[in-house]
């Protein structure tokens, strides 16, 4: 257990629990210990134990495993559309049955909140998104770049589109073209 869990994030807790006592196996020198397929690590799981030697036999300990993370939580209720600043979130130490959640601020500075959120939730990655590098109605360039040439022109943005994003662009009167934002109004279409 102790090696399966060490590169679990947080503090790692378990405890063995008994197997059925009428089980009655023979003694098996070396017994090998294994994950099951389709176990995890965290939570009520087993690890199997099997011995190796003809006529040989496995058996599946029961586990309980437990992970504390520092995770981040909202620091007060949230709004849709907040871009998220050190002063919205406070690090809470719980237990997690699943990897989820953020444990460092860096990740979650500076993106924005897909929807509202109340106080004490923990900040995941579903919650979040990148800013808008290019919103719909922005006046943006588009920019074609190649082997020995560079074209650029403006269009309006016809939906919002984060950083490395697909956006549409109208051109003109009715040419529509898609590319790829990037900062400050820009966009790349492929030549």
């Amino acid at each position: 257990m102790r090696q399966q869990t060490a590169s679990l994030p947080g503090q790692v807790t378990y405890r063995i629990d008994e197997i059925d006592r009428r089980i009655a196996l023979p003694a098996c020198t070396p017994l090998e210990a294994f994950l099951p397929a389709g176990s995890q690590l965290m939570g009520k799981t087993a690890i199997g134990v099997r011995c190796n030697m003809t006529n040989g036999w496995s058996i599946f300990v029961p586990v309980q495993i437990r992970v504390s993370l520092d995770l981040l939580v909202s620091a007060r209720q949230l709004p849709k559309d907040h871009v998220i600043q050190e002063q919205d979130f406070a690090s809470q130490t719980m237990e997690v049955s699943r990897a989820t959640g953020f444990t460092d601020p860096a990740r979650v500075i500076g993106k924005v909140l897909r929807y509202g959120i109340t106080a004490g939730q923990v900040l995941r990655e579903d919650m979040l998104r990148p800013p808008y590098s290019v919103t719909q109605g922005q006046a943006v360039q588009v920019a074609v770049q190649g082997n020995g040439f560079s074209i650029r022109n403006e269009g309006v943005a016809l939906n919002n589109a984060s950083e490395g994003q697909a956006v549409r662009v109208r051109i003109g009167e009715r040419r529509v073209i898609s590319g790829i934002a990037r900062s400050d109004g820009l966009v790349e279409i492929a030549p």
